[in-house]
């Protein structure tokens, strides 16, 4: 049996959960997220818990069974407490603001970088921290994943100065320069 799978999804106060044969529907403060699962796997709630049961031993119904349990706790989680990745800019003259909704780069290109957020996203950059740090924050956690992806993607850090943009806490493997002329 799959640990993950078998886990039951707490549902707290404020989310509702519709379930209709393979279609689950996930209502919070948050926001409102739907997804169409298998319909090999089967879902049920039973009070205030969610849970995922599935049919055979056969592989690919073991590889359904802990995925849809993972992706129902994410709705779960996203629509009532939301997910966000934190993004470090470092370098000289590199710096991100928000006009608007969109947020702005300024990373060593000729021009700024815009990046525009998807309805369900928002971006923040704290004043106190003079544009280094970027907060990507949405219900979707592959959506806040994947825009966080492609932020770090518009200048990733670099080995020898450490310049780029990185995610928090995240280890750059430095190397050594040139060696000196003999």
């Amino acid at each position: 049996m799959s640990r993950i799978g078998k886990m039951p999804i707490p549902i707290p106060n404020k989310v509702t959960v519709t379930i209709n044969h393979n279609e689950v529907t996930v209502k919070g403060p948050k926001g409102e997220l739907k997804r169409v699962f298998n319909p090999d796997i089967t879902i049920r709630q039973e009070d205030d818990q969610l849970l995922v049961e599935r049919p055979t031993d056969l592989q690919h119904h073991r590889a359904l069974h802990g995925l849809t349990r993972a992706l129902l706790n994410n709705m779960v989680v996203g629509v009532s407490e939301g997910f966000e990745k934190v993004l470090e800019i470092e370098g000289v003259g590199y710096r991100a603001e928000l006009q608007g909704k969109n947020l702005v780069l300024h990373v060593g290109y000729s021009h700024p970088v815009v990046i525009e957020p998807s309805p369900t996203l928002e971006f923040d950059v704290p004043k106190d921290k003079r544009g280094t740090v970027i907060i990507v924050k949405g219900i979707k956690k592959e959506e806040v994943g994947q825009v966080a992806a492609v932020i770090r993607g518009k200048r990733p850090p670099e080995p020898y100065l450490g310049k780029g943009i990185r995610y928090q806490g995240e280890h750059i493997r430095r190397k050594a320069g040139k060696s000196g002329k003999k």
